[in-house]
């Protein structure tokens, strides 16, 4: 494969290491091409976490022609064509840009998947699937060659010096095990409780599972739900640059949460 190529041809491609298809009745994400552009070849993708005005703005001053993103426009209900909504639907179409999509295949992938990167930037050894989320296991756990405190581990997944958003030791001082799911997975801190581990990484903890984590002696770390999902859509980026030859960027449009 080589550059300027169409959507489907992107799309092909996009499904031969992502599994789309594989979590079709676990991801209400509609996963894929969520807008179409003409036909046209694809000289440039963007790359960014989310699907936003901005985002698209800023692809569009790029010359990109395909905005791949984490979190999609769509998902998995029918939305009226007003307001935000249609404002974003009318600058893609407006200026011949492909949105494509892609939600848990990319938390779950072994190598390019946000999980993973986490996993990778920790130094986790021993690693296993985690988690059942929406019924699938997307996350990760291992163990530590050497153990860290929670400041050591979260410095090691912090996205451009950006702190998290929060920091719960309650737990072991000397961290050996470590659970990661991304993003908003809070509730699954649960079942790293079940399972004795000493850290659980996500990107968000919600109130109620403050307590849990208290009383289940666990400590926890809310990365960001935003800097914990950089790590898929940059990988996949590489891939592209490496494998077509197509001209990519990351556009970095951070909400602080």
């Amino acid at each position: 494969m080589g550059s300027d190529l169409t959507s489907a041809q992107l799309d092909s491609f996009f499904r031969t290491f992502l599994d789309i298809e594989g979590f079709l009745g676990a991801d209400n994400s509609m996963n894929g091409i969520q807008v179409d552009n003409d036909g046209s070849t694809i000289p440039k993708i963007a790359f960014a976490v989310d699907a936003n005005l901005e985002t698209f703005e800023r692809a569009a001053a790029v010359g990109a022609g395909m905005v791949f993103v984490h979190h999609g426009l769509f998902w998995g209900e029918p939305l009226r064509v007003a307001g935000n909504h249609r404002g974003r639907l009318k600058f893609l179409l407006d200026h011949n840009i492909c949105l494509y999509a892609v939600h848990l295949p990319l938390d779950q992938h072994p190598t390019m998947g946000n999980n993973a990167g986490l996993a990778e930037l920790l130094g986790l050894e021993n690693r296993e699937p985690f988690g059942a989320y929406h019924g699938k296991k997307v996350g990760w756990k291992g163990t530590f060659p050497r153990p860290l405190t929670i400041d050591q581990a979260a410095k090691k997944i912090s996205f451009m010096d950006r702190p998290p958003l929060g920091l719960y030791p309650f737990g072991k001082k000397e961290i050996a095990s470590c659970a990661i799911i991304s993003g908003g997975a809070s509730k699954e801190a649960l079942y790293a409780i079940e399972e004795g581990l000493d850290l659980y990484v996500t990107g968000e903890i919600l109130h109620q599972t403050y307590h849990e984590c208290l009383e289940g002696k666990i400590n926890a770390i809310a990365g960001g739900h935003y800097s914990t999902e950089v790590w898929g859509v940059r990988a996949v980026m590489r891939h592209c640059a490496e494998e077509l030859h197509i001209d990519t960027e990351f556009i970095d449009v951070p909400t602080g949460l």
